[in-house]
């Protein structure tokens, strides 16, 4: 995700035809005040300054809105609202776009990524029952300190292993994946999923390498 970094490059700079999903609620002006200044600022600012982030995050919501629903973007839910997320991505997989997933949450997984959310992995399972075809999972690594992005090797989804094994097996495989490739290149800073000062970035180099 490399915070912003992730969603301006597959806007701009991914080939061909593509969406991206984008959390459902950045895209309706009601909902982005609160979900803005939980996930962004809320514990992560000091608390004299929270004030501050809690009126920002009013502020941006016209435009988050204007910028979201303007972009190749498909709203993700976590609510009931989840069957047209997977309807979306199934319709836009179907038109010929690659899909751009950013799955990272808050949980640390090495010094490169943080863990993923694995739901995504099911898009696998509702394509197939549409279409018949299995789907490929295709690593991507962001590097905007070196300004490039990497792409690795695939991994198809197995349609006859049940869907717990194969979310497990998937998202191992792509955090995998994603730090080999981090790893391999030369050193240079990683900007992390988490909303952290640049102080406390680190690089790709193993933890033991950069003391």
């Amino acid at each position: 995700h490399s915070q912003m970094y992730g969603p301006v490059f597959g806007e701009i700079y991914f080939p061909g035809k593509h969406k991206i999903w984008c959390v459902g609620k950045m895209m309706n002006a009601k909902e982005v005040p609160e979900y803005a200044y939980t996930d962004f600022w809320w514990n992560k600012k000091p608390l004299y300054i929270r004030w501050f982030y809690k009126l920002l995050s009013y502020i941006i919501a016209p435009i988050s809105q204007a910028v979201f629903t303007n972009a190749q973007t498909i709203a993700v839910y976590r609510d009931n609202r989840l069957v047209s997320t997977f309807r979306d991505t199934v319709k836009s997989l179907q038109d010929g776009n690659n899909v751009i997933i950013y799955p990272e949450h808050y949980v640390d997984y090495n010094h490169i990524l943080c863990n993923f959310e694995d739901r995504f992995v099911d898009t696998a399972r509702f394509y197939y029952r549409k279409t018949g075809e299995a789907l490929d999972f295709v690593p991507l690594y962001l590097a905007p300190r070196l300004k490039k992005a990497y792409i690795g090797k695939p991994v198809k989804f197995d349609p006859n292993a049940p869907i717990a094994e194969e979310r497990a097996r998937i998202c191992d495989y792509l955090k995998e994946e994603i730090t080999a490739m981090a790893t391999s290149l030369p050193e240079h800073t990683v900007v992390p999923y988490r909303n952290i000062s640049k102080k406390f970035y680190g690089t790709n180099l193993p933890p033991k390498e950069q003391a």
